[in-house]
Parts: C-alpha cells; structure tokens; sequence
C-alpha cells in the first residue's frame, strides 16, 4: 500500500517535473476574460538563432491534447502577425469591440487540435532580435521557424509524438511549404503529416495573371477594357497579363489593378463593404508593393482613396483596432510575458517588410519535393478574394503535373454547397464559398469543417 502510494507520488512528481520547463510560460489569466477556458495556453519566446526570439502563443486542444495534433497558424505580409489569425480567424476567443472584453470563438480550431500561433519573422508582432536588424528573405523566415519549432518541442516535450501540421495564409503560402520541407527533410522528431495554405500567394505570375480573368468575370471591367487587354496582351490565343514587354498592355492592366485596388473596393472580400480610417497603413502597402512587381506603376492605394472609402487596417477596409487595443494594454502584455522594453504590437511591420527579400518567385519545385516524401497538402480559397484569388492557387495546383484523383466537384457543410475540390494524389485544391482572404473570419463553420476533414485525411 504503502509502495504504491510512494509510485504514484513519483510519477505524479515526474509528470510535473516535465511541465516545469515550460511553466513559466504559462498564462493564468488574461484581462477581459469573462469566461473559463478548458483549455490550457501559454506564451512567451523560442530562440530562432543567437539573439533572435520569436513570440509564440500556444493553446491546447479543448478535445483531447494529449492525442490531438499539433498545428502551426502562420499569417502572411510578409511581415504581419499571426496574432491576427489568432484574435480574429480560428483561435479560442476574439476581442470585442470595446477592445477590453474577450468573447469565445464558438468555431475555434483548437476544438480539435493544440494551436501555436508564431510571430515570424524577428520585428513583427512581438517578436525581436537582440540588434534589431531585420532584413530577411524567405530562406532565413524558413531556417529560424524551423529552429523555432524545435525549441517549442524542447518546451513542450509531451507533444513530440502528436501529428504535426502547418498551417499558412497570405504569404504564407511561401512560408507554409519552405518551413514544410525543412520538417520533413531536417533531423528534428517532429511527426510531421503535412500542409495547408489558406489564400496563399504561390506563384506570382500565375496571380497576377488570373487577377485579370477574375475581374473581368466578376463584371469589373466592361467590355471596352476587355477587348483592348485581348488586342494589346494577347497573340494567337495566349495571354500575357505578368510581364509583357508591349507598354500599351502595361498601361491597360495598370487601368485593370486601379480598379481592383484604387476604386474602392474591399480587395480581400469583393462582396464585403470597405470599412476603415483616414489612410491605408503602411505595412499595409509594403505589403502590395511585393505583388505586381513587373509594372512600372504599382497601385498606390492611399492616393485615390476617398475618406469614405479609406483603407486604414491590414488587410484594407478591416478594422483591427479593437485587437491591437487590447494587446497594447500594459496588464495584457504583463499576461502574456512581453518584456516591457519592446515597441506597442502592431498588426503588420512596415520595418520587416521594406526590407524583406522575396527568393521565390513560385513554390511548385518546393511543393512537388514535400507531396513526393508522402505528406498531404491542401490548398484553399476563399473565392471571393482579389489580393490571392482562387484561380491562381487553382492553376498552381493543376500545373504541379499530377493526376488527378477526384472529380471537381462540390463539397456540403450543414447541407448546403460550401464550395469545391478536386484531389491529385496526395494534394487538395478547394474553395469556399462566399469567403474572402481570411477563411476563418469570413466563413467559420465551413473553415473548421474544412480543418477537421483535411486533419482526418477524410474528405467530404
């Protein structure tokens, strides 16, 4: 009796021990928070390289965390935080309006899965580097996440054995694959089962090219516009909307961008009104000057904008300041350990991304690597989006050469359509329906089904 008494205390005293790495991370309590969570989180700092430490915020799964995967949520810019898909996409609770109250998010993503959400790169959010030196590129993003995730396992030792997935949006459709292939091909045991990318920017040249297709196919242009992009950018059937070399095309789709993005519409959801302030923000444009690169005149939002029609958030025409409200708050920062020497939080780095160097100019050669060691991806679209349409990702998905293994054909949540999908082997293309740049946000439900199905590996 007493023997087995003695047992229990020793492995009570070793399960604790193993959590003792990590406690002092933990977070307790969160001003504004009415409710009680079931659910345990944390948030602090994982060592990217000597001197550089990325926020994390990191939240077990409501279900089961011991047998629920592990998954990565990367926000896109680059340069914005991936706080913002925390506070206003598929984590636990959101800010309300006040910007000092917490509400619950009835769809969040850890119902299912333990959730780790990075500020990446160093610069953005609350993240830093001890010289605060922060050009970076897309290989140095994917070296220190991959060293980031391999201290939160160090951290988090209990969740070493649990099914990994990333997770990206935006750019982070660069981010999500290149992190993906140091997983699968590092030294780390991570049980890494695959990705997702969520309105992904994956080849530059196939979205700039389809932008124009889906504006004028959502009535934008007019006829008179159309033709002259056929005369002018097109010869014996083939099209060329990224890079011609003729200036009279240039100038006509410049005319065709100006209306998708100086006209006054919600870029991100063309079907959303546009809400926001005086001016767009800056990383905001930072951020759109990385698209389009092969024009002379990249749009220039803040120019032609009315101020009742305004991009003041990122992205344009949301408005965000409830949430940078309440992480700005001396007793929030106190709560989620942020030293008080670092800068007020902001939803997008205008540092980071003006300094910021793209390698890559499409991730097919990156992507065939990662579906050709086994593990699954999926790439979705909210299909009302102009900044990452879903054509694009729909042609980067076909061009990838592989067979597919599916029809394209509808998918149901609470029984009506909410989109469409086709499978090629171990990849999915898929659309959701009525949804703009942030899935989550804009269509919870459908999102979180889409999430369970894609974990599960058991589609529709």
């Amino acid at each position: 009796m007493f023997a087995g008494g003695l047992l229990v205390c020793l492995l009570t005293v070793l399960q604790l021990g193993s959590r003792a790495q990590y406690a002092p991370d933990e977070v307790t309590h969160l001003p504004g928070m009415m409710f009680k969570p079931n659910y345990r989180q944390w948030s602090g700092y994982l060592q990217a390289r000597p001197g550089t430490f990325l926020h994390y915020w990191f939240v077990t799964s409501q279900r089961d965390p011991v047998k629920d995967p592990v998954v990565l949520w990367l926000n896109g810019g680059p340069g914005c935080s991936s706080l913002d898909g925390f506070l206003s996409e598929n984590g636990p609770f959101h800010v309300n309006d006040d910007g000092a109250t917490l509400y619950e998010n009835t769809f969040s993503w850890n119902k299912i899965a333990n959730m780790l959400y990075l500020e990446s790169p160093a610069g953005v959010g609350y993240s830093y580097s001890d010289d605060q030196k922060y050009a970076t590129d897309d290989d140095q993003v994917a070296d220190d996440n991959y060293k980031a995730l391999q201290s939160f396992f160090v951290k988090f030792p209990n969740f070493t054995h649990n099914e990994f997935f990333i997770f990206g949006e935006s750019y982070g459709g660069i981010y999500a694959p290149t992190l993906s292939l140091r997983v699968a091909t590092g030294a780390a045991r991570i049980n890494f089962k695959g990705f997702a990318v969520g309105n992904g920017l994956s080849s530059f040249a196939l979205n700039d090219q389809t932008l124009i297709y889906f504006g004028y196919y959502h009535g934008l242009f007019g006829e008179d516009l159309w033709r002259d992009l056929n005369i002018n950018c097109c010869e014996k059937g083939s099209c060329n909307f990224h890079n011609s070399t003729s200036e009279a095309c240039q100038d006509l789709v410049n005319a065709a961008f100006a209306i998708v993005y100086e006209s006054g519409l919600n870029e991100y959801a063309l079907y959303l009104d546009c809400e926001g302030q005086e001016r767009s923000h800056r990383g905001y444009e930072r951020t759109m000057s990385h698209l389009f690169k092969n024009y002379k005149k990249p749009p220039h939002i803040h120019k032609v904008m009315s101020p009742s029609m305004s991009l003041a958030a990122v992205p344009p025409c949301i408005n965000s300041t409830a949430q940078m409200n309440w992480l700005n708050r001396g007793d929030v920062r106190k709560a989620l350990h942020i030293p008080d020497i670092l800068p007020p939080w902001d939803i997008c780095s205008d540092t980071v991304g003006e300094q910021y160097t793209t390698l890559y100019q499409t991730v097919k050669e990156v992507y065939l690597k990662v579906l050709s060691l086994g593990l699954r991806a999926l790439v979705y679209n909210g299909d009302t989006d102009m900044a990452c349409n879903f054509l694009g990702d729909q042609w980067f998905v076909e061009d990838l050469g592989l067979k597919a293994t599916t029809k394209y054909q509808r998918w149901i949540h609470e029984d009506q359509v909410a989109g469409f999908y086709q499978q090629f082997g171990n990849i999915t293309f898929l659309t959701v329906k009525g949804a703009g740049h942030m899935v989550p946000q804009w269509a919870p439900g459908p999102a979180f089904h889409m999430f369970q199905s894609f974990i599960t590996n058991d589609f529709y």
